[in-house]
């Protein structure tokens, strides 16, 4: 009878002590464990990120981290960290945040657009996910990689194709870099390769052409019209003489794209490059800047018309005058040079 108690308090320890220890492996697992008020939390854990880095990233973020260790010790992940972006919701337990930072990287928008280099744009992407600008120019500047894709070191800019694209967040730089080339030959389907064939240029002339139509004018509306009035030219065989192009050829021959350049001189359009279309025939070697896409639609579906001139519409900000001959041109130009005088515009 005594050892049958005996053996029963045993017993009935034994269901304490494992419901006590079931319990706490219950509650480590499966109760809440976050420590912030708003909805969810954000987090960055990079891609060389050991998981004392993660356990810094999430240590303001957890009720208890020794409780979060032991699962993601379990779990086995804390072997195998993994890079990118991720979102922790409010209330979540454990195992929910170790599942998710296992297999739930979330995508980011990554958007650009207007840049005038290639060093503009590696900081506008580096600002957007993991990898640095440096790193980002080194790949996108790759002469291996240029020759490779048939392009160069004056029309390298073209293969970027402005818009908004989804990546993870710890995309590598060359993943970026090859994505962006498929994004321009997805861009350049055969209804575009044919326009840009009847109009006996290239996808890369197009582009540049799209480039000073887009300095040009803002007006989306205006641009197809901008782009007619350049192709007559070209067609001609006259200097474009655009404005964009002397400005770029100037910030390019300084080595300052910086360069805040609102008019110019007489003066500048002496300056020997071939991106100056003041002194040479033709388009410029590549892009002056990133053009739209709505810019280089608006090459590829030019307004047809006999315009050759153009000067800035003082009664209509953003817009232009037309002129098809040089005598109508000079009337309109007047008006505009009057009024660039009396704003005292220097440079």
């Amino acid at each position: 009878m005594y050892i049958k108690k005996i053996l029963l308090f045993i017993v009935l320890l034994g269901l304490l002590v494992g419901g006590f220890f079931a319990y706490m492996v219950y509650g480590a697992i499966f109760n809440p464990n976050t420590a912030f008020n708003n909805e969810e939390a954000t987090i960055f854990i990079r891609s060389n990120d050991s998981f004392e880095d993660v356990k810094m990233v999430l240590e303001p973020l957890l009720e208890d981290m020794d409780s979060f260790v032991k699962i993601a010790n379990k779990k086995g992940y804390a072997a195998r960290v993994k890079g990118g972006k991720y979102i922790i919701k409010k209330g979540m337990n454990n195992n929910d945040i170790v599942n998710t930072l296992r297999s739930n990287n979330i995508p980011v928008k990554v958007a650009f657009n207007n840049q005038e280099t290639l060093a503009d744009l590696a900081g506008r992407i580096a600002a957007q996910i993991e990898p640095d600008s440096l790193t980002l120019l080194k790949a996108f500047e790759d002469k291996a990689f240029l020759r490779e894709n048939k392009f160069n070191e004056a029309d390298k800019l073209a293969m970027y194709i402005p818009n908004s694209y989804e990546f993870f967040w710890n995309t590598s730089v060359e993943k970026f870099r090859d994505r962006m080339l498929k994004e321009y030959q997805r861009f350049w389907n055969a209804d575009r390769l044919a326009k840009a064939k009847a109009l006996n240029l290239t996808p890369k002339e197009v582009v540049t052409l799209a480039s000073i139509v887009h300095k040009e004018t803002a007006k989306v509306d205006e641009r197809p019209r901008v782009a007619g009035l350049y192709l007559n030219r070209l067609r001609k065989r006259m200097l474009l003489q655009a404005d964009p192009t002397v400005i770029y050829a100037i910030k390019k021959h300084r080595n300052n794209f910086n360069l805040v350049i609102k008019r110019v001189l007489y003066a500048d359009l002496e300056l020997d490059s071939p991106y100056n279309t003041y002194k040479y025939v033709g388009l410029p070697p590549g892009p002056i800047s990133m053009p739209d896409i709505t810019a280089i639609d608006a090459v590829l579906n030019a307004e047809k018309h006999k315009y050759l001139y153009m000067v800035a519409n003082v009664e209509n900000f953003g817009y232009h005058k037309f002129a098809e001959t040089l005598a109508q041109h000079n009337q309109n130009k007047v008006q505009y040079v009057k009024w660039i005088n009396k704003q005292k515009i220097r440079r």
